[in-house]
């Protein structure tokens, strides 16, 4: 591993620094391209404006048209937390926006598949919709949309996706990766398209004279969801999603959310009036998600409806159980995967055994809802493009693999599985999805013959240097700033994908070490002359005595005293 340090434009920093920017703050914020304290103003009035997003003017005719005919509404749903949640803002919004009737469906992983398919449509039709509305889906289903249509169902589409040559015939699409689509935040996540899509509605009912700017509905309060799916969804956080993960965060701070939400804390041991981006991504965001990977996503959808405390902690602590048996079939799962991957190492020239330069790992005993955290654990460790395959549980697909993939900075996924599917017709049955995470469906007998495929793009398209593992990090920690106090300051603003998480680097002395649990690696160092504690989680190797770490700042809590510690995330040895 090679540790790196961002570069920290200094007239940008001193700038924030000017304006009123604490100088830690102003020195992370300027490294991560913010140059002036207006891109900081989390502010709703600062959010992209709708004219922007191609169709949701269009949305808002044909819902506003919908609702006043009282007809009845269908979102379909995606089985992740981005779908789940944009179904609950959807379902929330438009009841408060005056429809009558607004059901939903969640596909089944394993028995439906991904995205808007003919057999949902139909399924959609004989719930007596009139209208169906995807969310987080739709943008590849040429089939399903067609079928709904031809069904005599409308169909609006809100996707994130990034689409394909060909796009669905509905009678609207609002994503903003469709062509010829203006609106600047490419990365939105599909509760967010949905979010805009609402507010475009509620202007619309304004132009109609249905209420106006005193009475009209408040959709602030789908911003703790909003939040929630935006940071699970691991998208790209630009200023646009930074507000309204900030907007989510302060209300959630401030006890105004949903229940489930509410409860979804309780069960993961965490606080809301201290809510961080972690804890939706860590805590929230997998409780959710491991309904749709062994369960039924509607116990998640249906614990972020609920207004009932009661049944809120029933879902939610039911959704911790299947989190835990999650966490079970994933160790298993992971540790065959690091032996079969370990069998494909190969001698490199300097005597180190080096992965190929793309992965592709298959065992029958592989539970398809999970192959795609497994993926991530394999990338992360090896540092290559990844895909984790299991056999189709759906009935009448014993012959079909379904594979998750994740990525590595330089190699956009979906884009290589489109030169794949050129290169070898057929072999892909299907696949879609974003730079870094993708997904495919192969027949089970194609499976070295993608893996040959995938690894000859992955050999074009990647050299030595995009192959080497990189932690980028903010540099030395001034130790003035190892404080508890400035710990919390930094928990509270808003990172993630994109907008990185601070992480320090500097030499250290190792003053001593032993092994906690059996596999995280417990340290007393010296920083700059003074002792802090430190904790490696996942790592067992021990350390020299001087060592160069990458660290992001903790406070532990011990006995009723808080102490600053470094979560180490890498060394350079």
């Amino acid at each position: 591993m090679k540790i790196e340090v961002r570069d920290i434009p200094p007239r940008a920093a001193w700038a924030l620094e000017q304006a009123g920017v604490h100088p830690l703050l102003a020195r992370l914020f300027a490294a991560r391209g913010v140059s002036t304290r207006d891109e900081l103003d989390d502010g709703l009035a600062r959010l992209l404006p709708l004219s922007g997003l191609k169709g949701a003017a269009e949305a808002a005719v044909l819902l506003a048209d919908a609702i006043a005919a009282d007809q009845r509404l269908c979102i379909v749903a995606d089985y992740d937390c981005d779908g789940a949640t944009a179904c609950a803002v959807g379902i929330r919004g438009l009841r408060g926006l005056g429809a009558k009737h607004v059901g939903y469906i969640v596909p089944d992983r394993v028995v439906d598949g991904y995205g808007l398919t003919p057999p949902i449509a139909k399924r959609v039709k004989d719930s007596g919709a009139d209208v169906l509305i995807t969310v987080d889906n739709g943008i590849a289903s040429i089939e399903g949309v067609a079928e709904a249509r031809a069904l005599g169902l409308q169909v609006l589409v809100t996707d994130h996706h990034l689409p394909a040559a060909e796009l669905p015939l509905a009678d609207v699409i609002v994503n903003p990766n469709q062509p010829g689509c203006t609106f600047e935040s490419k990365s939105i996540a599909g509760v967010g398209v949905m979010f805009y899509v609402l507010l475009a509605l509620r202007a619309e009912l304004r132009q109609r004279g249905v209420f106006d700017a005193a009475s009209q509905p408040k959709l602030d309060a789908l911003l703790p969801l909003v939040a929630l799916g935006t940071v699970a969804d691991v998208v790209k956080l630009d200023a646009n999603n930074r507000r309204l993960v900030a907007q989510g965060l302060r209300r959630v701070r401030a006890g105004a959310l949903p229940a489930g939400m509410a409860a979804l804390f309780t069960a993961a041991a965490r606080k809301a009036n201290g809510a961080t981006t972690f804890d939706f991504g860590f805590a929230l965001g997998p409780r959710i998600n491991a309904a749709g990977r062994l369960s039924d996503m509607t116990l998640g959808i249906e614990c972020l409806l609920t207004d009932d405390p009661a049944r809120a902690d029933e879902l939610a602590r039911l959704l911790d159980g299947i989190n835990r048996e999650r966490r079970e079939i994933e160790g298993g799962m992971r540790d065959q995967a690091f032996l079969i991957a370990e069998s494909l190492l190969a001698e490199g020239v300097n005597g180190d055994f080096e992965a190929p330069p793309a992965l592709c790992v298959f065992d029958p005993g592989f539970h398809e809802g999970v192959v795609g955290i497994v993926a991530s654990r394999l990338k992360d460790k090896l540092h290559r493009p990844t895909f984790v395959f299991a056999a189709s549980a759906a009935p009448g697909k014993d012959q079909e693999l379904k594979g998750s993939g994740r990525s590595i900075a330089g190699f956009h996924l979906r884009d290589a599985l489109d030169l794949v599917a050129k290169r070898h017709p057929g072999v892909l049955l299907r696949f879609g999805g974003h730079a870094m995470a993708a997904g495919c469906t192969i027949a089970a007998d194609q499976f070295e013959v993608f893996n040959t495929a995938l690894s000859q793009v992955a050999r074009e398209w990647l050299d030595a240097a995009t192959l080497t593992r990189r932690l980028e990090t903010d540099g030395p920690l001034a130790p003035e700033y190892r404080r508890t106090d400035l710990v919390d300051t930094l928990q509270r603003e808003v990172w993630g994908q994109g907008f990185p998480a601070p992480t320090f680097s500097e030499e250290v002395e190792v003053v001593s070490q032993r092994l906690v649990g059996e596999k995280h690696l417990s340290l007393k160092l010296k920083h700059q002359g003074q002792p802090v504690d430190g904790i490696w989680f996942g790592h067992t190797d021990p350390l020299p005595a001087r060592v160069k770490l990458a660290f992001r700042l903790d406070a532990d809590e011990w006995q009723g005293l808080r102490r600053v510690r470094f979560l180490v995330e890498g060394a350079e040895i």
